[in-house]
């Protein structure tokens, strides 16, 4: 039996409570991770994921029939990377180890503890990036520039030695070929997505509700700037209603904020993974507002739905919305503490040939920071 020793900073909660929504635990990367174990062991891979505690004890559990989760760390929502250290005793003792497989977002620790893991149990590594600190991330806070700093160097030392690097877009694997890793080790596998769960019929989850219905599916967290997109809504017309749908540090500051809207903003919560479809399918539009990102799983859905989507222009979106032809794509704004982007990293939006005017879309795209106007357009305002 292959064993594999996953390790990610992040990974699928036990459960989830109000205790949890600081420590921001319900994103693409944990579901990734989680479905991804779930199917090697359905295909008989032995494996050992190592992850942070966030809000859970620290403990050591069943997953599947062939795997088993340890999460170490302090329960503190600061100083994530903390957790490392800690998970350090469990690396180095996991037993016969095949196949170290490391998951990097925004997370330092991460890969020195791969490197650490590679050469305990002589095995080779493949890194699956998530998120390039060094690329994508646009710090909003110092913190975020220490990370990126310190992300970023660690990305140039450790990935180049990486058996394999997996990029969720064509546009992450070309930055990635550029620091020096050799273009045959660089793969693009994108996230994917269970057809099936969108082609089951499903009931309307918000009976009553009127339309139309914009909605944004994902963590309430700086990176996702979901305060620009209240502002975007206060654009619409009175009968438009925000679908926000997920839970985040950021809630109750953007609750705040959306108390002039009164009953036409209303936040979800947590919904299960399993429920995505149904409240997709019960939408008019998706809008992903991110300030940065590589390639969101909600979005992907969204499309999957056959939604029309509004999107910002940032990592690798561009590579799955081609503006004016399956969706809009707009420039986010530059975070305070963020490098302004290179030329021609965000160019104007242009007609391409063949263009056709997705649903609700304006006849001619408008180019550059403009998503009120373009969710007002996109949504027949």
């Amino acid at each position: 039996m292959l064993r594999v020793l996953r390790l990610c900073s992040v990974f699928e909660p036990r459960d989830l409570t109000p205790a949890w929504v600081a420590y921001d635990p319900i994103g693409g990367m944990q579901n990734h991770a989680a479905e991804l174990t779930r199917c090697l062991d359905r295909l008989g891979v032995g494996q050992l994921v190592v992850t942070s505690r966030l809000a859970g004890p620290a403990d050591r559990v069943r997953f599947g029939a062939h795997g088993q989760v340890i999460r170490a760390g302090l329960r503190v929502p600061v100083l994530r990377q903390g957790w490392a250290p800690l998970a350090v005793r469990h690396v180095l003792g996991a037993g016969r180890v095949d196949l170290v497989h490391v998951h990097c977002g925004e997370d330092v620790a991460v890969l020195p503890l791969a490197r650490l893991a590679a050469r305990r149990h002589g095995c080779p590594v493949v890194a699956t990036v998530h998120l390039s600190v060094r690329h994508a991330l646009r710090p909003a806070t110092p913190r975020g520039v220490v990370l990126r700093a310190a992300g970023g160097a660690a990305e140039r030392w450790l990935l180049p030695g990486m058996a394999a690097v997996i990029a969720l877009t064509p546009s992450a694997a070309r930055l990635l070929r550029g620091d020096g890793i050799p273009a045959g080790r660089v793969h693009v596998i994108p996230p994917g997505y269970d057809p099936a769960l969108f082609a089951a019929a499903a009931a309307d989850p918000f009976p009553g509700l009127p339309r139309p219905r914009v909605a944004y599916l994902g963590r309430l967290a700086p990176q996702k700037d979901v305060g620009t997109l209240l502002e975007a809504f206060a654009r619409l017309p009175a009968g438009a209603q925000l679908l926000v749908v997920g839970d985040g540090p950021d809630r109750p500051a953007l609750a705040r904020r959306a108390q002039r809207f009164g009953s036409r903003v209303h936040f979800t919560g947590f919904v299960p993974h399993v429920q995505v479809p149904a409240v997709l399918r019960h939408v008019d539009m998706f809008v992903l507002p991110s300030l940065y990102e590589d390639l969101s799983s909600a979005l992907i859905e969204a499309m999957a739905a056959g939604l029309p989507v509004v999107a910002t222009r940032v990592g690798g979106t561009a590579d799955l919305v081609h503006d004016g032809v399956n969706g809009l794509l707009v420039a986010p704004p530059i975070p305070p503490h963020s490098p302004p982007p290179s030329a021609g990293s965000s160019p104007t939006p242009r007609r391409p040939p063949g263009w056709r005017r997705p649903r609700g879309a304006p006849q001619t795209p408008t180019p550059g920071p403009a998503l009120p106007a373009r969710c007002c357009r996109s949504t027949g305002a």
